[in-house]
């Protein structure tokens, strides 16, 4: 018998190397058009924007397909806290841009900690996305080292989070209520990898409140 759950595990892996290619064409006609098209340029930037929110919800299945055959990788490694976060800055500097939008980011220099570079990557990308979505024009990126864990902040000058967002807990697939059109499957694959990223008898975890510098949603990922 044919396992569905392996073949949509398999087309989801070749959609996502397709839409990383359409990403990058998308960067490039972007750079290539410069100023000279504004508006081609500013549909262009929707269009990536709307892009990586599908590689990112792409992402989700895959790694809860991978975490339902128990066989989640986790390559743990040594980097340089501050080439993850250009990473993810570059990633999403064409839809800031045209959003007029300013994203502050505040970190030491040369930190380096152990983590999973693409799985955090993917995290903070989804989480990045979100508060573009929802801001208003300010976006703070913060890193520390606090209790001697990692911690990232996400902050922006938006709404902030619904209470009823921040009062769940979803650790489950069964709290999620697909009727609303807000699963939380990005939360629980936040905390998914925050949670399988362990040292001695500590957890990675993630925390959600509202306030903050701009008075609006703060996601920080803490890493031990």
């Amino acid at each position: 018998m044919i396992d569905f759950s392996t073949v949509l595990a398999s087309a989801v892996h070749d959609m996502k190397n397709s839409l990383c290619l359409l990403l990058q064409s998308i960067e490039t006609l972007t750079d290539e058009l410069g100023q000279s098209h504004p508006g081609a340029v500013d549909q262009l930037a929707s269009i990536h924007y709307e892009a990586s929110r599908l590689n990112t919800s792409l992402m989700h299945i895959l790694s809860l397909y991978r975490v339902g055959k128990d066989k989640l990788p986790l390559n743990i490694d040594e980097y340089f806290v501050e080439d993850l976060i250009d990473e993810v800055v570059a990633t999403n500097q064409n839809y800031t841009a045209n959003k007029n939008m300013t994203l502050e980011v505040q970190q030491p220099d040369d930190l380096v900690w152990y983590y999973d570079q693409e799985l955090i990557c993917a995290l903070l990308n989804d989480i990045l996305i979100n508060a573009i979505r929802y801001s208003k024009k300010h976006i703070l990126l913060n890193v520390s080292v606090e209790d001697s864990y990692l911690c990232i902040r996400v902050e922006d000058d938006g709404m902030g989070y619904p209470q009823s967002m921040i009062d769940a807990n979803l650790t489950d697939m069964q709290d999620f209520d697909i009727s609303t059109g807000r699963t939380g499957l990005g939360l629980y694959f936040a905390k998914m990898i925050a949670n399988a990223h362990t040292r001695a008898d500590r957890n990675g975890i993630i925390l959600m409140e509202n306030g903050g510098t701009y008075g609006g949603s703060v996601f920080t990922l803490k890493l031990p």
